[in-house]
């Protein structure tokens, strides 16, 4: 049970609402149904994807968190080394057989997303590429994860796309880099003293925080593309601006100090998504 319990934090259980609210907000207003390919999805992207996802950034990331003193919790567990071999199994197993209903169910194009998914889910922390060391494709990578289950979703249920659409995929995809890239200004140190390259070891503290805080301002700017009522939607923009702006001027050596923005963050998480939920019910209404 001790095992389960830290495997379990490893997969920031606090996150999971991010990669599985996406993936059936896109299917359920696709198709306006509800069914077992919905339901199996929604489990998928909300546990196993996340088991992967985190649980090997964990194992590969053994050496760093060691000097991160804010894992734990919510930011992650420091894996023993007896336990790296059993969550990557765990997380392999747990994903196959919904990866194999998916495939099954699925078309071409679907399984074309599913697979670039997996893809960055493992190679992003993974050897050989591990791109969370290669500065800007770090942040890149790490907002495909999250932007990657809305859009197979829509691949799944044969969306078909227009500007409006692709307005609000660029946005969630903009708000993944800078939401990515202000979260590594509080490892900067840490970071360095294990010799790992990122966004913001490669930019600085306040470069990185500087480009987060555009990201999140052209986001919502993107959302005025978007069909009635998404508009509304670029104010969902604010209240990130807001948590990152008092960190505009950190350096390096205070870049710690942003672990604070970064927990307000996980709750501006939790009052954007439900901002962005009564659009989507509204949208579905006038849609009807």
């Amino acid at each position: 049970m001790t095992t389960l319990r830290t495997i379990l934090l490893s997969s920031r259980p606090v996150s999971w609402i991010n990669t599985a609210f996406p993936f059936t907000a896109a299917y359920l207003l696709t198709t306006r149904q509800i069914d077992a390919t919905l339901i199996v999805g929604a489990v998928f992207f909300l546990v196993p994807y996340n088991l992967a996802m985190y649980g090997i950034n964990d194992v590969f990331d053994y050496e760093s968190d060691l000097r991160n003193p804010r894992k734990g919790g919510a930011h992650g567990a420091v894996l023993d080394r007896r336990l790296h071999r059993i969550t990557l199994w765990t997380a392999a197993l747990s994903c196959l057989p919904f990866l194999v209903f998916l495939v099954a169910v699925g078309s071409p194009p679907s399984w074309g997303v599913l697979l670039l998914s997996m893809f960055f889910v493992v190679f992003y922390s993974a050897p050989p590429l591990r791109l969370k060391e290669v500065p800007f494709a770090d942040s890149v990578t790490s907002s495909i994860h999250f932007f990657s289950p809305a859009v197979y979703g829509l691949a799944l249920a044969g969306a078909v796309w227009t500007w409006q659409l692709a307005a609000v995929v660029v946005a969630f995809a903009l708000w993944g880099v800078a939401s990515h890239a202000f979260g590594a200004v509080q490892d900067v140190v840490a970071d360095r003293e294990a010799d790992i390259r990122s966004i913001a070891t490669e930019r600085g503290a306040r470069g990185t925080v500087r480009f987060a805080l555009a990201l999140y301002a052209l986001a919502g700017v993107a959302m005025l593309g978007s069909a009635w009522p998404g508009p509304l939607g670029a104010l969902l923009a604010v209240p990130y601006i807001a948590m990152a702006w008092p960190y505009r001027d950190v350096t390096d050596e205070t870049s710690a100090t942003a672990t604070a923005g970064w927990r307000r963050f996980l709750w501006i998480n939790q009052i954007a998504g439900f901002g962005a939920t009564l659009l989507l019910i509204w949208w579905a209404l006038l849609t009807a």
